[in-house]
């Protein structure tokens, strides 16, 4: 079986995410055989529009480009207002166009597998964001890790800016996260293989 490309997405802009930390934690920890793609776009996207939807602007083709190359996606997502920041959210809208095949294109996000995971400075502060975004990739039709769920609180903790995990249990779910990802991955390349 060939290497694995994951595109990963974090859901903050701020330089010091500790969701682009856990992103980082993830390239370090990420199994053998998976290489793991930080996306640094998102600042980019414009606000989605359907009147420019038909010619979109090339930050978005470059978005889309890129998760259909890619084998999955991992997203480690902020919370902002009980909900999934809205560049996240946004970039998702345009990814997603159209949802449903209407016409020969199809969304890079239809049967993609994604892992979501999510850091917060206290509390539960991810929770909210991470059940939209399974919701929202319900209508996508695309093959999400259900378990095990990643809510990193007191991330100032457990995460170092360079992606260093230091407490024991953070790292060891997050390397059992990539592991299902990367079954996961092999589970639908071999459905559509035999499809």
């Amino acid at each position: 079986m060939s290497d694995l490309t994951v595109l990963a997405i974090s859901g903050s802009l701020r330089e010091a995410s500790f969701n682009t930390a856990l992103i980082r934690a993830a390239q370090r920890l990420a199994p053998a055989g998976l290489t793991i793609e930080q996306y640094a776009g998102l600042g980019a996207i414009p606000p989605f529009s359907e009147d420019v939807e038909p010619e979109p602007p090339a930050a978005v083709t470059d978005l889309r480009e890129r998760i259909a190359a890619a084998d999955a996606l991992l997203i480690a997502t902020p919370e902002y207002n009980y909900g999934v920041p809205g560049v996240l959210k946004n970039a998702l809208d345009w990814a997603s166009r159209p949802s449903f095949p209407i016409t020969s294109w199809v969304s890079p996000l239809a049967h993609k597998p994604i892992a979501i995971v999510g850091a917060a400075p206290t509390g539960m502060g991810t929770v909210r964001a991470q059940l939209q975004l399974r919701q929202l990739f319900l209508w996508t039709d695309s093959a999400v890790v259900t378990k095990p769920e990643i809510i990193v609180n007191n991330a100032h903790e457990k995460l170092a800016a360079d992606g260093t995990v230091k407490d024991e249990t953070t790292e060891t779910l997050l390397r059992a996260l990539l592991d299902a990802l990367a079954t996961k991955i092999r589970l639908t390349q071999l459905a559509a293989a035999t499809a």
